[in-house]
């Protein structure tokens, strides 16, 4: 696909995958990104992060983010540092995401090319971080935060406005005007959408009309679990494991929403006298910085969080809650043999603390390992979700005996029925949706579900693709 009109969309990322979200959006008098998003996952994602960008960042007048996963902003500072100067508009609350999360991925970087050339014997073929902290600390500086729900105006002959997406902290749908010649066409980007009815965030909102759409398809294939029966599982889970005194749940958890989200259910199966006296830690230091960050901002919680956070007000201390401070404290919970729910990130088990109490964990069969999010293909998380034996950790293969428990009922992406009843609220067909942030099974299924309900004109775009919006 291609094309020379007077509007055009690239899609550079998050195009048959669930990674890398970017978009390029082209008229004859601006030039504009939608996210930067990192790819994760897979042999090929340090790869395609390091690659070139398609375009010259120079050459971009701005960039707007839908939130602060790493997935849509973590190439943020790759992008300043290869020449973009322009802002960087976002939500207030994924302006402050953004600063614990780039710094924390610039951390990553740079110690896994400090660890990479350690073993490098020969100096000349020594590798550089992604980028660094410095680079990190520079692009943050380029942030412009806007509230939700009011429109600004980027550029002339741009105006956009931010809803609640409902999938983390500050997320946001993206409701987009270009005007060019007197003629208006209006974008949407759906960004991640939650699902509604969950804890702490208010459910997404519903828009009534657009030109174009992008939306993403993570889950267009199947339906969650209800809720209700997932924490019956989480439930079940305690018993089976910290009840009887054997052994500990280990829980890799995206350290922004699934983290928060977790904490909440465990106070709130408390507060209903469900389970007791648990120890939980929480072992990252991003998660932690993100729950003070999310406790700050309660005016963008739902009734029932204002309920819970009330509660925790007067009756916090029925559930101990350890945040481990340094690397020692850390270490040291490897220690515990039974009792513990331990809550560390990375959430698909590629990066971080997570993999030492992999490490240690998975070969006890009293252990449980509660896979709570979505794990994408070339993940250490998706090897257990699959069944492997074993696994690599550290170059060492460390055997799979640890019960593997996957809840589904915890996602922060809205799925297929979800999906289907947001696009139930707009008010006339758009001209064209586009149908992105999904594999290709999810993507397909979303596509053939639409054009059911709805009769509406779809297209699955291929990574680099270029579309013409007449």
């Amino acid at each position: 696909m291609s094309g020379n009109s007077t509007l055009n969309i690239s899609f550079l990322g998050a195009a048959g995958e669930v990674t890398g979200s970017c978009y390029l959006v082209e008229t004859p008098f601006v030039r504009f990104l939608v996210d930067c998003g990192m790819f994760q996952g897979g042999r090929q994602a340090d790869t395609k992060n390091r690659k070139d960008f398609s375009f010259k960042p120079e050459q971009i007048d701005f960039l707007v983010l839908t939130h602060g996963h790493i997935d849509h902003g973590g190439l943020i500072p790759k992008l300043c540092k290869d020449g973009f100067r322009g802002p960087i508009y976002t939500t207030d609350a994924t302006a402050e995401l953004l600063s614990i999360m780039l710094r924390d991925s610039a951390h990553i970087h740079e110690s896994g090319a400090e660890r990479e050339n350690r073993k490098r014997k020969n100096r000349d073929n020594q590798i550089t971080p992604l980028y660094t902290l410095a680079d990190a600390k520079k692009s943050l500086d380029q942030l412009v935060p806007q509230k939700y729900d009011e429109r600004f105006s980027p550029h002339e002959g741009i105006k956009i406005r931010m809803r609640e997406a409902g999938h983390i902290l500050g997320s946001a749908i993206l409701e987009i005007w270009i005007t060019n010649q007197g003629q208006t066409q209006k974008i949407v980007f759906s960004g991640d959408l939650g699902q509604p009815g969950r804890p702490i965030l208010r459910d997404p909102s519903y828009i009534q009309n657009t030109d174009y759409l992008v939306v993403e398809s993570t889950y267009g294939d199947r339906e969650h679990k209800e809720l209700g029966p997932s924490l019956d599982e989480l439930v079940e889970a305690i018993d089976n494991t910290i009840l009887t005194g054997k052994g500990n749940i280990i829980i890799p958890a995206f350290a922004v929403g699934r983290t928060q989200e977790l904490i909440y259910y465990l106070y709130s199966l408390t507060k209903k006298k469900r389970v007791q006296n648990l120890s939980v830690f929480l072992d990252s230091p991003m998660a932690q910085n993100v729950t003070k960050l999310t406790r700050r901002h309660i005016e963008l919680f739902d009734k029932e969080a204002k309920e819970l956070a009330d509660w925790y007000e007067k009756h916090g201390n029925e559930l101990t809650l350890k945040l481990t401070e340094t690397v020692q404290e850390s270490i040291a919970i490897n220690t515990i043999r039974s009792g513990a729910i331990i809550i560390s990130a990375s959430g698909m088990c590629n990066a971080g603390r997570i993999l030492h109490h992999l490490r240690h964990g998975l070969g006890n069969r009293d252990n449980t390992i509660l896979i709570a999010g979505y794990q994408a293909y070339g993940t250490l998380g998706r090897r257990l979700v699959d069944g492997a034996e074993s696994v690599r950790i550290f170059g060492d293969e460390i055997p799979v005996r640890a019960n593997i428990i996957t809840i589904g009922g915890f996602s922060a992406h809205a799925d297929r029925k979800t999906i289907l009843n947001w696009l139930g609220g707009f008010e006339a067909p758009p001209k064209q949706v586009f149908i992105t942030h999904g594999e290709p099974k999810a993507s397909s299924a979303l596509e053939s579900e639409i054009n059911a309900h709805f009769h509406w004109k779809t297209i699955i775009p291929a990574n680099g693709d270029r579309v013409a919006l007449d």
